[in-house]
């Protein structure tokens, strides 16, 4: 062949694998390199090895070495690695043999105790007891330390369990309590004198043991006196302070952790039950005893807390030293106040422990008083202001949160005082008559102590609201006239509002035009009680119907006001009370609701005015929300009534339509042409108008005239976009009732409609008449000729419907055939290119 014809074809033949098997097919051959190249490697390592040991010099003596081929390198198993290491496996089984002793000598001692008699059982008892706890010391010497340790402490646990056998063979008849407190005293004094040995001083076991046997010889010594709830709590706590003397004394770690334990444990439990006692005392004399146990456990607690202020070896941190001298504060508001709480009556008992709280900031005075005691103090007086502030909350939400039941009982008649007018439908919580005292003090407190400058501003910021609730408690506390209570919660209101307005921050007035910050975060937060006690206020006001309308209207001139330089906040409020005293008006004239809703829409009238008054403020926002919410009302009041309902629609439609002027906002002329269209369907559906044209053309020519102006605007707009929604309006619901109506008027107007579009798209080319016009037309006129086409085909023979259908077929069978014939000639005619 030539080779202009095998050179195409051999590179034609060549088999390219793809990508990714290529990629698998280097990687094999790799592979095999490196095994080989390590292989090669073994053998020429083995080799050198070989010839090095052939060329040593030997000795006359020696025999011919054997030629032995060296492991290779890489064939040498690695040694297995260690699961545990030695020092581990070592105390593991020292401590199960020292277990296993102990048990044994257990068993010992119970079961066959009694087969000895007391000269055997003096000599086991003395020989046991002497061997373990002498066998660490021969040990220690020879450097034996972790067997030493477990042998003592099986000595350890034959002091134990010698002291129980010696109680049920020798001392049976001695009372349990004694027995062990002195028992425990015992052992605590010999594991003492035991790790003070000059061989075993180095051991670890016996001084933190005799800790922890000294926690139960005044405990039981208690119980054996027959003490008492007090005596034993006294023992616990006395305990409690020798362990934190030893805590904070000591330097062996395992010492200190015990007396941690047992300080923070049997210290705990004191506190708890002298705080139980305090609770559970019947008079001034067990209380006072009970303040003296929790005082003793708030001096232990404080003097842990001040001499972990200090550089001390083992001491406390500062955050333990923080927590506890906030413990302490609590413990001593807790002493005093309980004797207090004993002797007064129990409506005195939470201004009494606030005092207490407040006293504690006294104890900051002192300049060498630590810092971390100090704000441990500090944190105290908190804890017992915060939750005398949550001993309030409830009549505070009584007091808030209860006029809100006069909605449903709207003018029914004056309450007979303040109480009744909160409590309709809610309990007044019992010792509430000192809660405004608590309040007006807690605000006092933020004033006059808070000075650090980070907490200053939030304090000042907090002590007016803490004013006002006291304020706004105390009619109902002190069971006032109702007028007494509108007048002084309007005064609190009016007051909170005022200082929230006259801000520092606020000196610009703020209710003009233009981009200007209104107020700032903080002047938003502080108007947040004024609305509070001003909605409160206002369902306070529904008892009867002059107060109603009298405070409405205070609140509409005072948030009016107040608007001036709060306007984001106070101008949507006097808006909402404004819509309100509509209402009232309306109800109180003996107007029906639909008509009332004519009232209500001066409200979003005045909106949209303010609001084009303001273009530009952060106030327009608010505002226009708060005009939209008031329409709403006033559809809703109107909804019963459908000729009122329209006149209503239509009168918002022509407020939005006035704030659509504005550039800002002409989007909300979408939602005016709604309206407008939503009232003119209501006024027909109460005309009881049930043609569809009449609901659909008000649709369509506003939308057609829309589509005019855009495309005139916009040449390059669709006429499906111009006048396809506003055609679809009308024709589509019209067609649909021309199937159904059996007259020939609809359908011929209807026909003489679609074939004007049909022209018109025509004449224009514009597609959206012409195709839903001609569409229309080919539907109605087939509708009209229905009855005719199935009387011809009722007319027809029986086989002509198969023949056209087969006549189909055919043409439909040729057309693909020809399709295919073209694709051929196309495919030979690109394949003859070159």
């Amino acid at each position: 062949m030539s080779p202009r014809v095998t050179q195409p074809t051999l590179q034609g033949m060549t088999h390219i694998p793809p990508p990714a098997e290529e990629l698998r097919l280097l990687d094999a051959e790799l592979w095999q390199l490196d095994a080989r190249r390590a292989q090669l490697l073994a053998r020429r390592a083995w080799l050198v090895a070989a010839l090095q040991q052939h060329r040593t010099p030997r000795t006359r003596q020696s025999p011919e070495p054997h030629w032995q081929a060296p492991r290779p390198t890489g064939a040498v198993p690695a040694a297995p690695r260690p699961e545990a290491s030695a020092p581990s496996v070592q105390n593991v089984l020292l401590v199960l043999g020292g277990v296993l002793l102990t048990v044994a000598a257990m068993v010992f001692t119970l079961v066959s105790w009694g087969h000895l008699g007391i000269t055997g059982r003096a000599l086991v008892l003395g020989a046991v007891t002497v061997a373990a706890l002498g066998a660490p010391l021969l040990l220690l010497k020879r450097g034996l330390r972790s067997t030493a340790e477990s042998v003592a402490g099986l000595g350890l646990a034959l002091t134990v369990l010698d002291a129980v056998a010696l109680h049920g063979a020798v001392f049976l008849e001695t009372p349990g309590a004694p027995y062990t407190a002195l028992a425990a005293t015992l052992l605590a004094g010999l594991w003492t004198a035991y790790s003070l040995l000059p061989g075993a001083d180095t051991l670890r076991l016996p001084r933190p043991a005799a800790l922890v046997a000294a926690q139960l010889p005044l405990f039981f010594w208690a119980i054996a006196a027959d003490a008492g709830s007090f005596g034993l709590t006294a023992a616990l706590l006395v305990t409690a302070g020798c362990d934190t003397v030893v805590a904070l004394r000591v330097t062996s770690r395992s010492v200190h952790v015990v007396a941690a334990i047992g300080a923070y444990g049997v210290g705990g439990t004191g506190a708890l039950a002298a705080g139980w006692l305090t609770w559970s005392a019947s008079g001034p004399s067990a209380a006072a005893r009970a303040a003296a146990l929790l005082l003793l456990a708030g001096a232990i607690t404080l003097g842990a807390a001040w001499q972990g202020s200090r550089t001390a070896t083992r001491a406390p941190g500062e955050e333990q030293s923080l927590g506890l001298a906030l413990t302490a504060g609590l413990l001593a508001v807790a002493a005093l106040g309980g004797v207090a709480r004993s002797a007064l009556p129990g409506v005195w008992t939470v201004p009494v422990h606030l005092a207490l709280g407040i006293a504690l900031l006294a104890a900051l005075r002192p300049a060498r008083l630590p810092e971390t005691v100090r704000r441990g103090l500090l944190w105290a007086s908190g804890v017992v202001q915060a939750l005398s502030l949550l001993w309030t909350l409830p009549v505070v939400g009584v007091v808030v949160l209860g006029p809100l039941s006069w909605a449903s009982q709207a003018w029914t008649g004056a309450p007979p005082d303040a109480r009744a007018a909160v409590t309709s439908h809610l309990t007044w919580p019992p010792y509430a008559g000192t809660i405004p005292l608590v309040l007006a003090t807690l605000a006092g407190v933020l004033v006059l102590a808070v000075r650090d400058t980070t907490w200053r501003p939030r304090a000042l910021t907090a002590a007016p609201v803490l004013a006002f609730a006291a304020l706004l408690t105390v009619p109902a506390v002190l069971e006032l006239p109702y007028g007494a209570a509108l007048l002084i919660q309007g005064a609190a209101t009016a007051g909170a509002l005022a200082m929230a307005v006259l801000r520092p921050g606020l000196s610009t007035p703020v209710l003009r035009p233009g981009p200007a910050p209104l107020v700032p975060r903080s002047g938003l937060a502080a108007l947040v009680p004024a609305l509070v006690a001003s909605v409160s206020l206002a369902f306070l006001s529904l008892a009867t119907q002059p107060a109603t309308l009298a405070t409405l209207g205070a609140l509409v001139v005072l948030f009016t006001a107040a608007s001036w330089r709060a306007a984001p906040v106070t101008a949507p409020a006097a808006l909402g009370y404004a819509a309100a005293l509509a209402c009232a008006t309306g109800a109180a004239a003996g107007w029906s609701a639909p008509h009332t809703a004519l009232l209500v829409l001066a409200a979003p009238a005045a909106a949209a005015l303010l609001a084009w008054r303001l273009d530009g403020s952060p106030a327009t926002v608010p505002i226009e929300l708060t005009g939209a919410v008031t329409g709403l009302v006033a559809v809703a009041l109107a909804a019963t009534d459908l000729p009122m309902l329209a006149l209503v629609l239509a009168l918002c439609a022509v407020i939005t339509a006035g704030t659509a002027i504005r550039e800002d906002r002409r989007p909300l002329g979408y939602a005016a042409t709604a309206l407008f269209l939503l009232a003119t369907w209501v006024r027909l559906a109460a005309w009881e108008v049930d043609i569809p044209e009449a609901y659909t053309l008000p649709v369509t020519i506003p939308a057609l005239l829309v589509g005019h102006l855009r495309r005139r605007r916009v040449p390059e707009t669709s006429s499906w976009t111009a006048y396809g929604p506003g055609l679809a309006a009308t024709l589509l619901p019209s067609l649909v009732m021309a199937w159904d109506d059996p007259g020939w008027t609809r359908p011929l107007l209807l026909g003489l409609a679609a074939l004007s579009l049909t022209l018109l798209g025509g004449g224009y080319s514009l597609q959206a008449p012409l195709v839903l016009g001609g569409s229309v037309l080919t539907l109605d006129a087939l509708h009209e000729l229905a009855p005719y086409i199935v009387q011809v085909a009722d007319a027809l023979p029986r086989w002509v419907p198969p023949a056209l259908a087969g006549l189909l077929l055919l043409a439909l069978g040729a057309t693909y055939e020809r399709r295919i014939r073209d694709v051929r000639r196309m495919r030979d005619f690109l394949g003859s290119l070159r």
